[in-house]
Order: C-alpha cells, then structure tokens, then sequence
C-alpha cells in the first residue's frame, strides 16, 4: 500500500500559494515564497519528497505546474515531476498533456483508495488545498510536511478550507532551514481527542 503525503510551503498564518508563475496572483502578496529560497533548503525538502514517488495533484495545480515544469530538465525538482506518474482530480481526463498522467474520475475518494492500495511509490500532494481537506477528512493522508515561513500574509489561499474536520497530527521530525523557515514533518493520527 501506498502512502499519501502531503507537501506545502505554508506561512504562519496558514496562507500557502506561493504566488510564481501565475500562482497566488489574485492576491497583493503573492510571490513571498521567493526572498526565503536558499541553495542549502532544496536537500532537506527533496528529502522530506522521498526518493520515488508519483504525484497526487488537484486540476489547478497539475494545469499550473505543466505550464512550467515540462520546460525544465535537471535538478533535484524537475526530473523527478516530469518523471513522476500525475494522478489529477478533473472531470477532463482527455486534456492531461503532461503526462504520464491518469484521470481520477466522478469518484474521486473511490479512485484515490483504489490507487493508495496498489504497489508502487509514495503519492506526493503539492499544492491543491481543496484536495488536501478532504484527503484529511477521509483519512488517507499518512503525512504532512508544513515548510513554515516566518512571514503572515493575512489573505489568500489557505492550506486547509473552513470545512476541514478537526484532526490530529503527531510531530515526527523538525528542521530548520537556513532563512528561518521550519521544515515539521507530522504524522496523521485521527480525529481530534477531547
């Protein structure tokens, strides 16, 4: 069986669209992501992405990242995207150029459990903050690796949506990274205790 693992750069007030290339634009902010980049940072996230995986993506982010990532090759980034199988939340199936990719269809909590249970590497989940919260509602994320800005931001696109259930994460390993940034690996426990 698979594991689900999601991945997000995420200020401290919980606003995770980076805003590059398109993303993140529909709000003054977007772009803040780039002054905390540093060299030293891209191990410990290319570590915390496992060494093989495929890609479990809602369709905005797969239509965002394959305007950008098939034009770069090499790197600790690019090859292992491009490589990676997309497994895409969409309701059009035929217009997933970047590929390989497959189409989760009209039963999508069904597909995903269809897919977690097969042989093959991690699912990475970038991005896709609708597809996040109901992951975490439905109990498939076995992982949640926050890289933590030390930046509040105050509006944009949040990690989790309002309806997100509460949920409980265990702490499983912390780093910190050469601009201040935080790197909380944690893993899925359940519904919140009372």
């Amino acid at each position: 069986m698979r594991k689900i693992r999601i991945l997000a750069h995420i200020s401290l007030d919980g606003i995770i669209s980076p805003g590059g290339r398109g993303e993140g634009a529909e709000f003054e902010n977007g772009g803040w992501m780039a002054a905390y980049r540093h060299p030293a940072g891209a191990p410990a996230i290319v570590e915390a992405q496992g060494a093989s995986y495929d890609l479990l993506l809602g369709r905005r982010t797969y239509d965002l990242w394959a305007g950008y990532w098939p034009t770069m090759k090499g790197g600790p980034f690019a090859d292992p995207f491009n490589a990676a199988t997309k497994y895409v939340a969409t309701h059009r199936a035929d217009s997933l150029g970047w590929g390989p990719a497959k189409g989760l269809g009209p039963d999508l909590i069904g597909d995903v459990r269809r897919v977690k249970a097969t042989d093959g590497p991690d699912l990475v989940v970038w991005g896709s903050s609708t597809l996040t919260s109901l992951l975490l509602e439905q109990g498939l994320v076995d992982e949640v690796v926050l890289i933590t800005y030390p930046v509040l931001l105050g509006q944009g696109t949040r990690f989790f949506s309002d309806s997100v259930d509460r949920r409980e994460l265990a702490l499983i390993s912390s780093k910190a990274l050469p601009t201040g940034a935080l790197l909380n690996t944690y893993r899925h426990v359940g519904s919140l205790r009372k």
